[in-house]
């Protein structure tokens, strides 16, 4: 089923996210009904708050496989780092560079509840952290510029 996605600015994307406890099957109907969503949204990536639920779950897709993360959590970054536009389904229209390290380490659950570790680089690196950044309430104007936040918010009236 299709979820609605939630734009900014919607004070459901800035508040704390619970830890998943168990993968039942619940939560795995949230995941199908998020990978659904962002594929008709034609994101690369999608967190629970976007959608309206405050629990600690991203779906990325990357190399047109869906992956799913439950309590995701960066464990290792590189010193490296790179700077790339990004955009955001909550907040259409708005393309902001950002630097992010190159490399990463995320340790999560997966789809079926088992305890996963992937080495993740580039793009595939970038999206991972756009995600998680949204579970910890972080947001992609947060790497604006002082000017950029206020054009877009005027943008928003």
């Amino acid at each position: 089923m299709r979820l609605n996605i939630v734009t900014y600015p919607d004070k459901t994307l800035r508040k704390k996210n619970e830890e998943v406890k168990e993968v039942d099957q619940d939560i795995k109907n949230l995941a199908l009904d998020m990978i659904e969503t962002m594929h008709g949204a034609n994101g690369a990536g999608i967190a629970a708050p976007q959608v309206g639920v405050n629990k600690k779950i991203i779906i990325v897709n990357w190399q047109k496989e869906d992956y799913v993360f439950i309590n995701p959590r960066i464990i290792k970054k590189s010193f490296l780092k790179y700077t790339d536009k990004e955009g955001c389904l909550s907040f259409p229209g708005l393309e902001i560079m950002v630097k992010r390290p190159k490399k990463i380490t995320v340790k999560a659950i997966d789809y079926s509840g088992k305890s996963i570790e992937i080495i993740a680089d580039g793009m595939f690196a970038r999206i991972l952290q756009h995600e998680i950044d949204h579970i910890e309430g972080n947001l992609l104007i947060d790497f604006a510029s002082k000017k950029g936040k206020d054009e877009y918010k005027k943008s928003l009236n």
